[in-house]
């Protein structure tokens, strides 16, 4: 596909000041006592920080993030209701380990399992929402295994619904990662869950074991996880000034040291960087010249809002390029891909984004479309 460079050169201005500030200063990583470990934008998915990531190991609790982001799934394709009532098996009923305390032969709202697995951390609650969603366990670790593909998770595989400890059920902090970015990209609505102190069923109230929502205001999530052979892992994700902020720290010694742990990852990421906003959905960069159409013009721009996480003493601008396609032909449908916008500059390129149609144009008459081709011949001539 033959391309132009537009002869405007884009810059993206931020802040006020010299357009030759200092370049940014930032320091080495903290390095942790923790086994693997992840630091990421959530908006954009960069890594700021990773530290045998893509290790599999065992995910204790954290599996468990998979069990509610399928129930999420489920609810947001009318599936599954919050005020569903689920039948409790034995199986249910009978598993050790941390526990919501539900009952043979009873029925729970599945908004209380929600928060059981999530809050609680209940095995229990796992099994039952596994079996009410799968018909059983294992068909539902099947189903998880399905989702794990979808989202990218290339060194995961799950075998049950709780992260109980069994063969060959395993995953990443990069993949848990890609869970959790997942979870709260797609499934807003029941966020404010992951960040809920205390829940209380049956009588029986019991803490979130994430000891980072008491410490930290702008954490609001998201799991714990603890076995002998994991060790104690936690994710967990905070917001401060229009930046979010993912961790996954696995195989740390102890709870306290797991909220230690994600915690500096969280502060040397705020610290030293920042999401900022480029462009905005629907925002005109460009009145590409079209050829053969009803009319002569048309928007080009972005399909979605332009993210990128960046240093926070970066300049004061960017400059960006804008490169589109020579000959933009008619008729063109609303996000047509017509060309790309490239931000940076040489050896240091931030990120590339394509740049669509915002508005269709339709073929225009037989005598505006020779015109064009007439008109088109005699320029490449000349």
């Amino acid at each position: 596909m033959k391309k132009f460079l537009v002869t405007l050169s884009l810059v993206i201005c931020f802040v006020s000041g010299s357009v030759f500030a200092a370049p940014s200063l930032i320091p080495a990583p903290p390095q942790l006592s923790a086994s693997s470990y992840i630091l990421l934008d959530a908006y954009t998915g960069d890594i700021l920080v990773n530290h045998n990531a893509d290790q599999a190991l065992p995910p204790a609790s954290l599996t468990k993030l998979m069990t509610a982001y399928i129930i999420e799934y489920e609810l947001a394709r009318g599936n599954l209701s919050l005020d569903d009532m689920v039948n409790i098996s034995e199986k249910a009923w009978r598993m050790e380990g941390s526990r919501m305390f539900i009952r043979e032969g009873t029925q729970v709202k599945l908004e209380d399992l929600m928060r059981g697995i999530i809050i609680q951390s209940g095995n229990d609650a796992s099994v039952a929402a596994a079996e009410h969603i799968a018909g059983s366990e294992s068909a539902f670790a099947d189903l998880m295994n399905q989702h794990a593909q979808l989202l990218g998770m290339v060194n995961t595989h799950f075998v049950n619904a709780t992260g109980f400890p069994v063969e060959d059920h395993y995953s990443s902090a990069h993949d848990l990662a890609k869970l959790a970015r997942a979870t709260i990209l797609q499934f807003p609505e029941n966020f404010s869950m992951y960040s809920e102190k205390d829940f209380t069923y049956n009588n029986i109230r019991q803490p979130n074991r994430n000891k980072l929502l008491w410490r930290d205001k702008t954490v609001d999530g998201l799991k714990t996880g603890h076995t002998d052979a994991a060790g104690y892992c936690l994710a967990a994700t905070a917001v401060r000034n229009g930046t979010r902020l993912i961790t996954v720290v696995m195989g740390t010694k102890s709870d306290a040291a797991r909220a230690a742990e994600s915690q500096k990852l969280l502060d040397y990421g705020f610290r030293y960087y920042e999401t900022r906003k480029l462009y905005s959905r629907g925002q005109v960069v460009n009145n590409a010249r079209v050829w053969g159409g009803s009319e002569s013009n048309v928007k080009v721009g972005f399909a979605d809002d332009v993210l990128v996480t960046m240093p926070r003493q970066q300049g004061a601008s960017i400059p960006a390029t804008l490169d589109m396609q020579k000959e933009i032909i008619a008729p063109i449908a609303v996000g047509d891909v017509l060309g790309k916008i490239v931000v940076g500059s040489e050896g240091n390129i931030l990120l590339e984004r394509s740049v669509v149609a915002l508005e269709a144009v339709e073929e225009g008459g037989f005598f505006k479309r020779m015109f064009d081709k007439i008109k088109l011949f005699f320029m490449k001539l000349f």
